[in-house]
Parts: C-alpha cells; sequence; structure tokens
C-alpha cells in the first residue's frame, strides 16, 4: 500500500474514533515521517491503517484523562544552559540557546532537520566543547544517542557488565538493572544474541537502557523511539515521565508533536540559516 493511502485510511480511522480532524491529520503526517526515517513503509512498520488507528485512538483519549498533571515538587538544577553557541568555522550549527532544567523535569527540544537537536544534546552530554556560553550540570548523566551508541559485537548482557562497570556496579546488579528495565520497554534480551543482529528498534532499546542502568540525575535522549513499534513508542513515553517522577531531569529531542503537552519544557530550535 502507498504511504498516501496508508495515511488517509489511518487520518480517517482516527477521526472515525472520536479525535479531531486536525490532530488527526498531524498524527499521521508524524507517523509517515517516523516512517520514512526509518527507511520504511507505514504498512510495514506499523501495521493496518485502521488497526493502527485504533490503537493510537486509546491512547489518545488516555492521554486526555491524564492530561492534568499531579502537582510534583521540582529538585535542584541538573542542567544549566546560558546563551550556548556552536560553530563549525564558518558555519553555525546552534545558535544561542538558553534552558534551566531542574530534577523531576522533562524537557523536549524540537526543530527542523538541521537545527541543531544532536548538537545540543552532545554539548550537554560534553562530548564537544560549546563556542560561547556556558553549560553547566550535573556530574551523573546518561545519554541515548540517535545512532551508534551500541558495540555490534558485544550482547546485551555483556554491554550491560560494560556500562555497570564504568558506574562501579557489580556485575550481577548490572545484568538483574539492565534487563529490568528492559522488560519496561517490552523487550527481553537473548543472553547469546549480539547487538549487531538485532534491529535498529531493539538496538535503540538498549541505547534507552544503557542511559539509566545507574539511576543518572539527568538522562539524555536523542530521538531514540527511531524504530519502535507503536507498543515501544508508548512504552518509552511511560518510562521517561517514570523517569521524572522518580526525581530525574530529563531532555529528549523529539519531532513527534503530539507528547509536547505532558512535558514541562518546550525547547524549539530555529533553523540555522547561513554562516
Amino acid at each position: 500500500m502507498a504511504a498516501g493511502e496508508w495515511q488517509g485510511r489511518f487520518t480517517d480511522g482516527l477521526v472515525d474514533r472520536g479525535v479531531h480532524p486536525a490532530e488527526a491529520d498531524e498524527l499521521a503526517r508524524d507517523a509517515v515521517l517516523e516512517a520514512e526515517g526509518a527507511g520504511l513503509d507505514p504498512a510495514s512498520l506499523y501495521g493496518p491503517a485502521v488497526a493502527y488507528a485504533v490503537a493510537m485512538a486509546r491512547t489518545v483519549r488516555d492521554a486526555r484523562v491524564n492530561a492534568a498533571p499531579l502537582a510534583r515538587e521540582r529538585g535542584e538544577v541538573v542542567l544549566r544552559l546560558h546563551e550556548v553557541t556552536k560553530r563549525y568555522r564558518r558555519r553555525q550549527a546552534l545558535p544561542p540557546t538558553s534552558l534551566t532544567l531542574r530534577a523531576g523535569e522533562v524537557a523536549a527540544v524540537v526543530g527542523a532537520n538541521g537545527s541543531g537537536k544532536s548538537t545540543l544534546l552532545n554539548l550537554c552530554a560534553g562530548l564537544v566543547r560549546a563556542s560561547s556560553g556556558t553549560v553547566e550540570r550535573t556530574p551523573r548523566i546518561g545519554y541515548a544517542p540517535q545512532q551508534d551508541g551500541v558495540a555490534p559485537l558485544l550482547t546485551a548482557t555483556e554491554h550491560f557488565r560494560l556500562f555497570g562497570a564504568a558506574y562501579g556496579m557489580a556485575p550481577r546488579r548490572a545484568v538483574a538493572t539492565g534487563r529490568h528495565l528492559a522488560s519496561q520497554l517490552g523487550w527481553t534480551p537473548r543472553r547469546d544474541g549480539i547487538a549487531g543482529h538485532l534491529s535498529g528498534g531493539t538496538q535503540q532499546k538498549l541505547n534507552v537502557v544503557l542511559s539509566e542502568l545507574d539511576r543518572p540525575d539527568l538522562i539524555l535522549l536523542d530521538e531514540p523511539y527511531q524504530g519502535f513499534d507503536h507498543g515501544s513508542y508508548v512504552d518509552f513515553w511511560d518510562q521517561v515521565f517514570t523517569w521524572r517522577d522518580a526525581g530525574a531531569g530529563v531532555l529528549v529531542v523529539t519531532h513527534l508533536l503530539h507528547e509536547l503537552d505532558r512535558v514541562d519544557h518546550v525547547l524549539e530550535l530555529a533553523a540555522v540559516t547561513g554562516a
């Protein structure tokens, strides 16, 4: 089925189940963009349009029911950006950007392709240095990059042990924690399966688990749901808000706008133009 036909059936299915037409159009566009980003047609990634519309409409209704957030006490600042920029020679990769994120908050970073979203997370993680401005962060951070975050010849268990050792965790505790966090995303790692043989979506689940293995104070997530099916996507956002409610600060890059009413901050980056 062509992507346009799938999109139309998905939109109609959402509207038939009570989703506002404008919201249905936006959800359908996001779904097609997500499939294109994964290099798949929507039917291969999500299944039949009408069946996916039933599941998504249920998610939208649940989100409306839970839209009023519980009063939460914000903690200390875990990330503060003040007029941070990044340039590579004459090219500006990130315009001046400021943000204050506290423990117990979620911030979403949105913007067009090329606006500097991944550059921003690399700055927050300490992987690159800002050209100007200041970055202050807690020392306990976890980071799930958009890609290239796992060692293809290691199993999930070996990843848990390796990352656990870096955090000073006992091997048995690291493996048990990793397998528990994986189950929260609907994944049971095989003990003999190397990461290079996992699907792209499952590799991203491993990335997410590793970012949270040692319960960091700040979790940085760069569109980690690429390749997730609908159920895993819902599980992912549930996990994000579980981390928030447990007291972590979470910064997540996303281009799917229908989750933004649930986060505490939205940082929109303008497209970078010119030198």
